[in-house]
């Protein structure tokens, strides 16, 4: 199995709950914030896969890899870090309770009753 075959299902779970969380409220901004995040977390990836590359903590089989490198570092190693940067903030988005409209009121729940006196 290739890394780009193992990487698929964490993108296609990325997808599908970023595309599911577009029903919750500020969807635009968190794109934003998930984008902006993501180009972060792959030049850290970019600059610490390389040293490591380079320091042989590990390799990757050519025959495993598209070929595709930034730098040492193959191009499905990049792929982690951009299902996570749009993962969690969706998923946090679908796992967040939803606020009781406007001009409904909250339910409280019922205040618990007073000991008795005299009870021991």
């Amino acid at each position: 199995m290739t890394y780009a075959l193992i990487v698929l299902p964490f993108l296609a779970v990325a997808a599908i709950v970023t595309a599911a969380s577009a029903v919750r409220p500020r969807l635009a901004s968190r794109l934003r914030a998930s984008a902006l995040t993501a180009l972060v977390l792959v030049v850290l990836t970019a600059v610490f896969d390389n040293v490591m590359i380079a320091a042989d903590l590990f390799t990757y089989p050519e025959h495993l890899i598209s070929g595709i490198r930034i730098g040492l570092a193959p191009i499905e190693d990049f792929a982690y870090p951009v299902a996570a940067a749009f993962l969690v903030p969706a998923a946090r988005a679908l796992l967040t309770p939803r606020a009781a409209p406007l001009g409904r009121p909250t339910p409280t729940p019922a205040p618990a009753p007073a000991p008795e006196e005299g009870a021991a």
